[in-house]
């Protein structure tokens, strides 16, 4: 059966499936990145899990994968296929797709983490069928995915969609960009989390925990929470006025709060806009395997395009 391997490389771990032309998932397999080894042997642990799900393909279903599509965090050359920076892998221009595609002997695609799972969440998640999305995780940082008609923009250097470093509040705390001020530095799963544990005076409490405290009606909790949602709704205005989308996906950890995030911001943004169109704002709906579905639909995507350049004359 015709299959491409999925590969999605995160900070710890490593998630990877092997999906069939319709998009069904046909095996899946994790494995720990080992970034605690040093980046060569993380991009070592890379090649080894590809080429041992290539094996597997070839075994249980009569034929090896014919593509691969992989994400991996941080700054990405998608059209030259280098990994150009991760700060949590420790690697920088890493020429992975080469390397992929040596071991394999198959054709390779690499994209952005971020926007490799917005691809997923809009074609197949919580956009299906819509012309125009913006995509925003809400984790350690912040990050987008702008989406146009089924595919994703990197942009001209491979820096669409970093919205986390809008700057909402001018002046406002450093953030590790070398500006002041970023959205991420206040929005953030990360950035909820630390100021939640100073006004608790609790140094283990986070995003969740802030969340829950909002939900019971605690008052800390609730100036905590509504910091973050007014910073949050500031930058998605602006990215609103830019982009225009007709459905605003959020995921990543802040979103699991729910209501207790949707319902404000809903307001937030509801307050903000004077002519432009409110999109229609909704969870993300693919979770953690979004960033691995994508990378399936980047190898789909890849042989697509390899197809219709061999039977054009």
């Amino acid at each position: 059966m015709r299959h491409v391997i999925a590969l999605d490389v995160g900070g710890t771990g490593m998630k990877a499936a092997l999906a069939g032309p319709g998009g069904e998932v046909l095996h899946r397999a994790r494995r720990a990145t080992g970034r605690a080894q040093g980046p060569d042997a993380v991009v070592a642990g890379i090649l080894d899990f590809a080429a041992e799900l290539h094996a597997y393909g070839a075994e249980h279903f009569g034929t090896p994968a014919s593509a691969a599509g992989v994400a991996v965090p941080g700054i990405v050359d998608e059209a030259d296929g280098v990994a150009v920076y991760a700060a949590n892998l420790g690697w920088r221009d890493v020429p992975l797709r080469e390397l992929l595609a040596q071991r394999l002997g198959v054709p390779v695609a690499l994209g952005h983490d971020v926007r490799t799972g917005g691809l997923a969440e809009g074609r197949v998640g919580a956009g299906r069928g819509a012309d125009r999305f913006l995509f925003v995780a809400l984790g350690t940082g912040i990050a987008g995915a702008i989406g146009v008609d089924g595919r994703v923009e990197a942009g001209a250097h491979g820096f669409a969609g970093e919205i986390g470093h809008i700057v909402v509040r001018p002046g406002g705390a450093p953030c590790p960009c070398g500006q002041h001020g970023c959205l991420e530095r206040f929005a953030s799963a990360a950035a909820v989390s630390e100021a939640w544990a100073a006004a608790s005076g609790d140094p283990d409490a986070d995003a969740a925990d802030c969340a829950k405290a909002v939900d019971s009606g605690d008052p800390k909790a609730r100036a905590v929470w509504q910091e973050a949602v007014d910073a949050l709704a500031d930058g998605l205005v602006t990215a609103l006025t830019l982009l225009d989308p007709r459905t605003l996906i959020i995921g990543g950890g802040l979103a699991e709060a729910g209501e207790t995030l949707f319902a404000p911001l809903r307001e937030a943004i509801r307050r903000r806009i004077t002519f432009q169109k409110q999109p229609t704002l909704v969870p993300a709906a693919l979770g953690d395997s979004a960033g691995c579905l994508g990378a399936g639909l980047l190898a789909w995507d890849l042989l697509a395009s390899t197809d219709r350049m061999e039977v054009t004359p």
